[in-house]
């Protein structure tokens, strides 16, 4: 069985929402963000870089949601995710979030955790970096609304391992300060979806006390 490491509100909403679209037999596991349970001993024997999600395998443990959302699409997801037969379409998929991956998340970790970046006494920098996050992320979404969204999935007619994972950035929109309404195509989608019954089963598993 696998089993997932998460903590609410954070990227692993995609990889859980993917195993629960999949039908993959798996176990999820919400760490304790009140005690930083991603950074104690037993979860750092896991996962040693102190993130979610983690995923253990019955070949070892995955972490980096790109590859985590890869592996369960190819092993477990092909009903749910057909993938793509091409090489160019498969790239063009891994592209996609890669993007989310390395410049929205990212862009958005600025917000609350500009600590990774400069020193903590550097209050002013911290500061620098969560007013910059809104324009930002503005960007970054105006890119996919205009040149990288298909539709009306993230690559086409066919729902794909990119859905899960913008959706999950896509809640971030209001904390950023980002107006969800500003973006239509990518508002659409959320609705789209929060429609699907797996997604509301994780979304509500995630917002749970």
């Amino acid at each position: 069985m696998l089993k997932l490491y998460y903590n609410p509100g954070t990227i692993a909403l995609a990889s859980h929402i993917a195993l629960e679209e999949s039908g993959a037999d798996y176990e999820a596991k919400k760490l304790n963000p009140a005690i930083m349970e991603h950074t104690k001993p037993e979860y750092l024997a896991i996962n040693p870089k102190g993130r979610v999600p983690s995923l253990v395998t019955d070949r070892g443990i995955l972490t980096e949601t790109p590859a985590i959302l890869l592996y369960i699409a190819q092993v477990y997801g092909a009903s749910a995710f057909p993938p793509p037969e091409d090489p160019y379409d498969l790239a063009q998929l891994q592209s996609f979030n890669n993007y989310l991956c390395s410049t929205l998340h990212v862009n958005h970790a600025h917000r609350k955790r500009g600590r990774r970046w400069v020193d903590e006494q550097n209050t002013a920098a911290i500061k620098a970096m969560e007013i910059k996050v809104k324009s930002n992320m503005e960007e970054c979404f105006q890119m996919i609304e205009d040149e990288m969204f298909e539709g009306p999935w993230v690559m086409g007619p066919d729902y794909s391992i990119a859905d899960p994972y913008l959706f999950t950035i896509t809640q971030w929109m209001e904390g950023d300060g980002v107006d969800p309404a500003d973006f239509p195509k990518l508002l659409a989608h959320r609705k789209a979806m929060l429609a699907r019954p797996a997604v509301a089963r994780v979304v509500a598993e995630h917002a749970a006390k």
